[in-house]
């Protein structure tokens, strides 16, 4: 009778763990997990060796100023398929070591400080970022995700591990915390066209359960996915203030603003569309130094966003060129970084014009 009394007790623990086993492996085999295309990681870029050579820096270098920004409808590349777009920014760059010249050549070593800026990213933008960089580590627990941005809602799609692989779709609303986060809020989730909210209830899953390993950047409340919009991009390190998210059909704006009060650059030639200004601090390229930097960097080909590398800077500048200004600034001109290679096209502009 004893022995009865405890398989009895047992079987009632035992009964709904094994059913939530079954129907989860039902779910798991409806689902066709294997139609997801599979990510197949960031492709390295090779650092420039002359990025970390010794040179020694003019004694008028130091200790060089921070040196003020301006962006306009520039892509920025931080890797080879994630890209900024920035439609506008404003703010500075300076080195890690207060006082030293800003390394073009060495993007781990230096620092940029947006005060205030628009920033695009894009959903294929986005599905990298997370892919290779925010949940690519081992046992991670969301992988082979696709973001989009559709009808102003973000949807994703991917595999979620708890115990076994489940694949979901989830459509969420994107928001901005108060201390500058970015509040992801799922309104409806589902697991192979089910209702995906009523599923996890009924297995006690939850995200603040699954995401117990976070990387830096991320953070979980309940269901809700809190991202640090700068701290999970890789280098260089972007610091910045997101005040407030806009979701356009294709893209996710984010609107940066650090309250600090700095006046509009003065460049060479406003009336370009697309460019980048530097001014003031030192900077190193190469084997230059540009004390008290002012310089312009506009693309070749007018028509469509500059397309900027900082990796690749050089590549873009050999085949651009520099026109030196009346009071000893620099216009320089580079090819869009997709365009490396490539004839030149119709419209785009040479050293000869």
């Amino acid at each position: 009778m004893h022995w009865k009394a405890i398989a009895r007790r047992t079987g009632v623990v035992l009964i709904p763990f094994i059913t939530g086993v079954v129907v989860a492996l039902t779910l798991f085999a409806c689902c066709c997990p294997g139609k997801l295309a599979r990510d197949q990681g960031a492709e390295p870029v090779p650092s420039p060796p002359i990025g970390v050579a010794h040179f020694d820096v003019p004694k008028d270098a130091l200790p060089a100023a921070h040196t003020q920004a301006e962006m306009h409808n520039v892509l920025f590349h931080v890797d080879r398929t994630i890209v900024l777009n920035i439609h506008s920014l404003r703010g500075e760059f300076f080195d890690k070591v207060e006082g030293q010249p800003l390394n073009f050549d060495d993007k781990k070593s230096f620092i940029v400080k947006i005060f205030k800026a628009r920033i695009g990213v894009s959903g294929r933008a986005l599905t990298d970022l997370l892919n290779h960089y925010v949940f690519n580590y081992e046992g991670t627990p969301l992988k082979q995700l696709f973001i989009e941005v559709h009808e102003g809602r973000l949807v994703q799609r991917g595999i979620m591990h708890k115990i076994l692989d489940i694949p979901f779709e989830m459509t969420a609303d994107v928001s901005v915390t108060d201390d500058g986060w970015m509040r992801i809020h799922p309104i409806d989730i589902k697991i192979c066209n089910l209702n995906g909210e009523l599923l996890m209830k009924a297995f006690g899953i939850s995200l603040d359960k699954i995401l117990k390993k976070l990387p830096n950047g991320v953070k979980v409340e309940k269901n809700d996915l809190l991202i640090n919009a700068t701290a999970i991009l890789p280098p260089p390190v972007i610091q910045g203030q997101l005040r407030d998210i806009e979701l356009h059909e294709g893209e996710l704006v984010q609107l940066f603003d650090s309250n600090v009060h700095a006046a509009a650059l003065d460049p060479p030639d406003p009336q370009e569309k697309n460019w980048m200004f530097y001014e003031g601090g030192t900077l190193r390229m190469g084997k230059l130094y540009f004390v008290r930097a002012d310089m312009q960097v506009v693309d070749t080909d007018p028509r469509d966003p500059f397309d900027f590398f900082v990796d690749y800077y050089n590549n873009q500048l050999v085949e651009g060129f520099v026109r030196n200004q009346p009071d000893y600034g620099l216009k320089v001109f580079m090819r869009d970084y997709a365009d490396i290679g490539k004839p030149r096209q119709p419209g785009e502009r040479a050293a000869g014009d």
